[in-house]
């Protein structure tokens, strides 16, 4: 195994939400290959309220607890999996809000996208792109994109289709690479 750390990123925290099954069949998929360590990171764990840091996140001077054990989460992975549902359109507010709280923690590090929604979640995907190239997350191109009304029974119980697997091994593969990659950028 590697010794890149790998997030997957839960970021619904809605009761009765669909993305921990999703994101627990990721990490299923991404702990069988054995080349990194892949690791859970629910946001219902972390309890941030609205962003109430008096300076921005690219100053890395944070001044909020709650920050601070945030950014010691997020700083020891050099890559992340967001798993992440579409809600009007674009991600969740918790996520684009857990996002928002930090900048070196998520700098020069890789991203795979994973979305789930009634188009799969297309929409949130390319929302998130912006948001993570702002962040400059290199951001892979294979994503996973799931729907309710193919990969859910009775639009909860999460059964994704065969296929799919063939697209997360891509996924996962252009990840560690570029994870790779990046943490030797990091490290020069």
């Amino acid at each position: 195994m590697s010794d890149l750390k790998i997030a997957v990123v839960v970021g619904s925290t809605r009761p009765g939400r669909n993305g921990k099954a999703v994101a627990d069949w990721v990490l299923a998929q991404a702990q069988q290959r054995g080349t990194a360590t892949y690791e859970l990171v629910d946001l219902l764990d972390h309890s941030l309220p609205h962003l109430d840091e008096p300076l921005p996140a690219a100053a890395g001077r944070y001044q909020n607890d709650h920050t601070k054990r945030w950014a010691a989460t997020i700083a020891p992975y050099d890559g992340f999996v967001f798993v992440t549902p579409e809600y009007n359109h674009s991600v969740p507010g918790v996520l684009k809000n857990a996002i928002d709280y930090l900048f070196a923690e998520w700098t020069d590090k890789a991203a795979a996208l994973v979305g789930y929604g009634s188009v799969g979640g297309a929409r949130s995907i390319e929302h998130l792109r912006g948001i993570l190239s702002q962040l400059q997350v290199a951001h892979v191109g294979q994503t996973l994109t799931f729907s309710l009304a193919t990969d859910f029974e009775n639009l909860s119980q999460f059964t994704p289709a065969g296929y799919h697997l063939a697209s997360a091994t891509t996924m996962l593969d252009q990840l560690e690479s570029w994870t790779g990659a990046l943490k030797r950028v990091r490290t020069a």
